[in-house]
């Protein structure tokens, strides 16, 4: 497993966390090569998807150190005790779950917690969650959060959810640190024709505008 210190900046640069969540047990060593390929360091396996923890053994022994693989839909100690055993390095929630900041610490792995409003993403800021994600983010854009960074600087922030490559930019000039990207990035119909180049050729796009939305920030 790479130190934490070592998650964090694969999570941050370039920035762009793939959220693999699939209807049927995810193919997560071809998933996780194109996704590498197309220059994607951080991938998280949601534990809706069926079998997420053998997909994140996989996704682990596939790609190694080239990038870091995490568990996110997280919601309880169990779930979270399991990814990190199955090899998780970094853990995401969709809620604020405080208890959980505890068990990722102790394994050594960042935790990011989930919020929706200025109180929950503090009170997930104080827990000592390592970021904060802001979820769901499609209908709030990159204005809520420049305006929730306005009084709250430090904040650490990914939102996630309505992410795609024509908004990226925008919310990494916001003053996100990462983003969360689903479905726009790993479709279904990538999954169901097993096109793994398409899912290179979107990642390396998201890459793009990330890098340069940061070069004119």
């Amino acid at each position: 497993m790479q130190r934490k210190f070592e998650v964090v900046k694969l999570l941050v640069d370039p920035g762009i966390i793939a959220i693999i969540r699939t209807q049927k047990a995810a193919p997560a060593k071809p998933i996780a090569e194109a996704l590498v390929a197309g220059g994607i360091t951080a991938m998280e396996f949601t534990m809706t998807t069926p079998n997420a923890l053998e997909a994140i053994r996989q996704a682990r022994r596939a790609i190694g150190e080239r990038a870091t693989v995490g568990v996110g839909t997280v919601i309880d100690d169990q779930d979270c005790k399991s990814a990190i055993d199955a090899g998780a390095e970094f853990v995401v929630t969709p809620v604020c779950r405080p208890e959980l900041v505890a068990i990722a610490h102790g394994a050594g792995c960042p935790i990011m917690l989930g919020a929706y409003t200025p109180t929950e993403a503090q009170t997930a800021h104080e827990a000592g969650a390592d970021f904060v994600k802001i979820f769901p983010a499609d209908n709030l854009g990159p204005a809520y959060i420049k305006a929730l960074r306005a009084p709250l600087p430090h904040l650490r922030i990914v939102p996630t959810g309505g992410v795609d490559v024509y908004n990226v930019g925008h919310f990494l000039k916001a003053g996100c640190v990462a983003v969360g990207i689903g479905s726009s990035l790993l479709s279904a119909k990538i999954v169901e024709n097993s096109d793994w180049p398409e899912l290179t050729r979107r990642a390396a796009a998201l890459v793009d505008a990330a890098r340069q939305a940061r070069m004119t920030t």
